[in-house]
């Protein structure tokens, strides 16, 4: 089957992210979502190949659909949007304008090394779920 992925770009260090990347993988049952760190090479090619501003502290998720590049919260209910279960119901939030979604965004994002913790290096996929990664 050939399609373009879903690419969600996140901070390899931070453990909500790390968590974060753990739920979508257990409920991205089409395998539409591939996963890279924001700080490896690949990520930052993206990056620049998108034109994406990306602050140095890495603070915000990065969805790259379709050629479309979406952030903290677009990006996080745009994935919602494609899980199974009841997580596309979320996308209704959809309709709060993206300034309030994106204060709230912002601020578990400036405390979530202090509230989740962070590790020093980038996740390496287990074997199982390693054609899930760019590399």
């Amino acid at each position: 089957m050939s399609y373009n992925p879903y690419i969600i770009l996140f901070d390899g260090v931070c453990n909500l992210c790390n968590g974060s990347v753990n739920f979508v993988l257990d409920r991205d049952k089409k395998k539409k979502f591939k996963f890279g760190a924001l700080q490896s090479d690949i990520g930052k090619e993206l990056l620049r190949k998108y034109n994406v501003q990306h602050s140095v502290n890495y603070d915000s998720v990065v969805l790259i659909k379709n050629n479309k590049v979406y952030k903290k919260s677009s990006a996080a209910l745009e994935v919602a949007k494609h899980l199974g279960g009841i997580w596309p119901a979320l996308y209704v939030f959809k309709i709060i304008p993206s300034f309030i979604r994106d204060f709230i965004y912002d601020l578990i994002s400036k405390n979530r090394y202090r509230i989740f913790g962070r590790t020093e290096t980038c996740r390496l996929p287990e074997p199982g779920i390693k054609e899930r990664f760019l590399s």
